[in-house]
């Protein structure tokens, strides 16, 4: 079970599209999940063959391919509630436009459809990314949210994503939900609600995503088994708790890497990941996917966490289900 493995290009937007693609060959990695952001990709030209041409021709210069796109950035505004001056920073001017709400949803969902068109011009099946919410900001419950407060952030999500949804049918493109906190799908339990309110559309899945499971106490391995027909694209990131009866969950608005955070993002290798038991899980409910190296991490520099990470990606793809069960040779017929 041969699963590529693909660096996300998203915490090197900083970077020219060749020059994280010269990084990665070099490195030795199969290919990129490439973001939507920086000079990475433009999903406005979708229709335009000659610039889709020269993304591609980037990567084979490089001898890498591309299995996935993402536009965590601009999924973030399709649901949210507020939409604020956090939004103005990490949106492009095409879909922030005059900062009105309602007119930066709307123009966010356009810009995922095109995302969509985009991927299916570079012939990539599946597009990662956030969705927002309305009801995040209800998730202490105080004020008290009622049974109606919350199933409305629900209905708002799938009136919003059905449409986003009928395009991505069209074009025989998968968009895979990060399940993580900011999002309608943030846990297990949410995860089922979600897929509940989009109608198990099948063209609708997660990208799963260990690191945000771990600072939750969730069980991952339970999620990837419990979700299996449901995980469209993994990611390989890692996080650490520090709960040290001061440090909270929550974060505690502090920086990344800060000491009074109750967690914080590690490169792979260095967190609280059960990788192994992980990559069993994977190999048993079939996943031939990509394991996507998400890069992030406040104390480490990028350019020595990018390959060590290929590195020890590279030894659990050593596990792989034999070709015969190992008591067979105990059989006498």
């Amino acid at each position: 079970m041969a699963r590529p493995i693909t660096l996300f290009t998203g915490q090197w937007a900083d970077l020219p599209f060749e020059e994280v693609a010269r990084l990665a060959g070099e490195w030795g990695y199969d290919g990129l999940e490439i973001a939507c952001w920086g000079d990475h990709l433009d999903v406005s030209r979708w229709d335009d063959a000659e610039y889709v041409q020269s993304r591609l021709d980037i990567l084979e210069r490089h001898g890498l391919k591309v299995y996935a796109i993402s536009n965590h950035l601009t999924g973030q505004a399709v649901c949210d509630d507020p939409i604020d001056e956090r939004h103005r920073d990490i949106l492009s001017d095409r879909v922030w436009g005059d900062g009105d709400p309602e007119g930066v949803r709307q123009r966010a969902a356009e810009d995922l459809k095109n995302t969509a068109r985009i991927a299916a011009k570079l012939g990539v099946t599946t597009v990662n990314g956030f969705s927002g919410s309305s009801i995040w900001k209800a998730v202490a419950m105080f004020p008290p949210a009622s049974d109606e407060f919350i199933a409305h952030g629900y209905q708002d999500f799938a009136d919003r994503f059905n449409p986003i949804l009928d395009v991505f049918e069209e074009v025989g493109v998968r968009f895979a939900l990060e399940v993580h906190p900011s999002e309608i799908a943030y846990d297990y339990w949410t995860a089922k609600d979600t897929l509940e309110a989009i109608g198990h559309r099948k063209s609708f899945g997660f990208n799963f995503d260990p690191s945000h499971f771990v600072w939750q106490q969730l069980d991952y391995l339970a999620f990837v088994l419990d979700f299996a027909e449901h995980i469209f694209h993994v990611h390989v990131k890692e996080s650490i708790t520090n709960l040290d009866g001061r440090n909270g969950v929550l974060g505690s608005h502090r920086p990344w890497a800060d000491p009074r955070r109750g967690w914080t993002f590690v490169s792979t290798g260095h967190g609280a990941v059960r990788w192994e038991p992980l990559f069993r899980a994977l190999n048993a409910i079939g996943y031939d996917g990509p394991t996507s190296v998400e890069w992030e991490d406040a104390g480490m520099d990028r350019l020595i966490g990018a390959p060590e990470a290929l590195a020890f990606v590279r030894r659990l793809a050593e596990i792989t289900p034999p070709a015969a069960a190992f008591d067979a040779a105990f059989s006498t017929k």
